[in-house]
């Protein structure tokens, strides 16, 4: 009997489900984050301000971070006569300890508060080697060019992420390194939404979404991966403010009352979650 010939169609990503359509995987990251902003804009009950003012100083590079795992997987990946853009640099936590090893670090960031703490950390240190720059990216116009292109744990709410991803690959002369959590941050207030909200939470894309949506854009990643422990803060009161935040939660309201209920239940320890350290050479 001669065999039936399965019909095939060698465009990619056409009735293939292991070659994505790249446009189907930049829509269906796109969908995640609009339905989580959505859904904060539903039943947010405070302001944005700016986001990340309250909890500044945790992004700062201190003496306690210079055995991060995370900085010495950076660092083997930079060479010494590297310019390494750092998009979303915060306080500089990854930058300071970067333009180290680097002959310069563009340190970019729209949050004011960061940029402050980021100042503050460049005077402490005396380098001289760290460019600091207030602006949103992709930045209009022409952007700064580096041989390194880097995001750590800046892509998770990002809806144009096949934008933001291209406006790194034209930046970068050599490399790009994104940094992810394997789960959404904040993944340990996260698991408070329902009983809060009522509702389960729509969460954001993570490691396993950016590997699937690189192989579907044609690029082939470099993927280290390393444990990552709980950056929640273990006292009380801060935990409960840093809960308010991200729960977006108002103070005093029916919803802070019951959080401040479920919070007083006894907790599992929080959990370690892998952190993915993507890597992929810059298109020519």
């Amino acid at each position: 009997m001669k065999r039936r010939e399965t019909p095939h169609d060698d465009r990619v990503g056409v009735g293939d489900a292991l070659r994505p359509d790249p446009q189907a995987a930049l829509a269906a990251w796109a969908a995640r984050v609009r339905a989580n902003r959505e859904q904060v804009d539903r039943v947010r009950e405070v302001g944005d301000g700016d986001f990340y003012a309250p909890v500044a100083t945790s992004f700062r590079f201190g003496p306690a971070r210079a055995d991060d795992p995370l900085v010495g997987a950076l660092a083997a990946l930079v060479r010494s006569e590297d310019v390494v853009l750092d998009i979303g640099a915060g306080g500089g936590r990854y930058a300071v300890p970067l333009a180290r090893v680097a002959r310069q670090v563009i340190a970019l960031d729209p949050s004011p508060a960061m940029l402050a703490l980021l100042r503050a950390g460049i005077a402490e240190t005396g380098l001289e080697n760290i460019e600091v720059v207030e602006a949103r990216w992709p930045v209009p116009g022409p952007s700064p060019k580096a041989d390194v292109a880097l995001i750590v744990s800046v892509a998770h709410d990002v809806e144009d992420i096949g934008g933001f991803l291209e406006a790194m690959e034209r930046a970068a002369r050599r490399l790009c390194i994104a940094v992810l959590l394997e789960v959404p941050p904040p993944y340990e207030i996260d698991a408070l939404w329902s009983r809060v909200h009522g509702e389960p939470r729509a969460t954001l894309p993570a490691l396993p979404e950016l590997l699937a949506l690189q192989l579907a854009r044609g690029r082939l990643c470099e993927v280290r991966l390393m444990e990552r422990s709980s950056t929640a803060p273990a006292e009380p009161a801060a935990f409960l403010a840093r809960a308010r935040r991200m729960l977006w939660v108002r103070e005093g309201s029916a919803k802070d009352q019951a959080l401040q209920e479920l919070l007083a239940e006894p907790r599992s320890p929080a959990r370690a979650v892998r952190l993915g350290v993507v890597s992929w050479s810059a298109p020519s």
